[in-house]
């Protein structure tokens, strides 16, 4: 049909026929090469070309105000036997609760409850929430901004050796921690922090490590803590004895500028791993990894350490105040 029609446009006037088909041309050529605000195709783009036309989104960051906090002390030692040594971050004065055998049914219920029934403020609420299926309970009192030590451990008479075999139906340890005083439950947002811990036994001899860990809000809603994946250079504890010269020659300068050796590695460890120049500032989802300055950002659509597309970021230092 479009031949027919450009036959007969030929055969009433070469001129028109001519001018027709050259304004079809340039209306094409518009199209395709994006002269009017268009996105160029892929296949036209030059290689070299800096900018991304992809927008990726960016979460709206909220800041918030984490009462809790809790460290493994000795994951490579930690046994079922030995137990496991814990060190409570807390603001203000708290309550360690740690559950041995947890029922892992009887706690992701005791989450969906916290939502839609009551809230976990307390170790009562959650012995609530549990009905009792765990095997063994410990308590302790966390002292404001205390950074004390505390053995969690299993009683010789305990007779458990292990949690069973994978996949388990019990949690090995379950940690609550807790505000002792009501009055200061209304100052955070947080009203609690449940720890899940891995402890090996005879069954699973994987290292001790936290497996989850969920914030609960006085709002009624709770959210899985994630891990972020920094790239971070290789600090060697002791140097060669041929580097010696050359280590002691960097402090003196490090000296005179007036620039401390803990300053200058930690300023390293956290370079951008594309140019090297600036200090990261954006964490990549879902992959998590923590690499990519801030003029750094626009330029990539996938991950340059994992190639895993980018479907969100978010800042870790906002130049602008965040919403509150």
């Amino acid at each position: 049909m479009p031949a027919i029609f450009l036959a007969t446009l030929y055969e009433y006037s070469p001129l028109f026929y001519i001018a027709v088909v050259s304004v079809c041309f340039v209306v094409t050529c518009w199209i395709v090469l994006g002269w009017r605000g268009m996105d160029v195709p892929v296949i036209l783009r030059n290689s070299d070309e800096n900018t991304s036309n992809t927008v990726i989104c960016k979460k709206q960051m909220k800041e918030v105000r984490n009462p809790f906090g809790l460290e493994i002390l000795n994951p490579d030692t930690a046994t079922l036997d030995k137990g496991v040594t814990l060190r409570p971050h807390c603001l203000e004065k708290s309550i360690l609760s740690c559950y041995w055998g947890c029922s892992v049914q009887k706690v992701q219920e005791a989450l969906q409850k916290h939502v839609y029934c009551f809230q976990i403020q307390t170790p009562g609420m959650l012995e609530e929430a549990l009905y009792s299926e765990y095997l063994y309970k410990e308590q302790h009192i966390v002292q404001k901004q205390s950074k004390e030590e505390i053995l969690i451990q299993l009683p010789e008479d305990s007779k458990i050796e292990d949690f069973g075999a994978v996949p388990r139906t019990r949690y090995p340890l379950v940690a609550l921690l807790t505000m002792s005083d009501v009055d200061e439950r209304e100052l955070y947002p947080i009203v609690s922090m449940l720890t899940i811990i891995h402890i090996p036994d005879r069954s699973y001899r994987m290292p001790c490590r936290i497996m989850y860990q969920y914030l609960l809000t006085s709002q009624g809603q709770f959210y899985d803590l994630k891990q972020l994946y920094m790239s971070v250079s290789d600090n060697p504890e002791e140097a060669p004895e041929a580097m010696t010269e050359d280590v002691s020659r960097d402090k003196e300068l490090l000296e005179k500028l007036g620039i401390s050796e803990e300053e200058m590695q930690e300023n390293s460890a956290k370079d951008c791993v594309v140019c090297q120049n600036d200090s990261v500032n954006w964490v990549l989802l879902p992959c998590r990894h923590v690499c990519l300055c801030d003029g750094c950002l626009m330029h990539f659509q996938h991950c340059p350490i994992c190639r895993q597309f980018v479907q969100e970021t978010f800042p870790l230092h906002s130049r602008t105040p965040l919403v509150e």
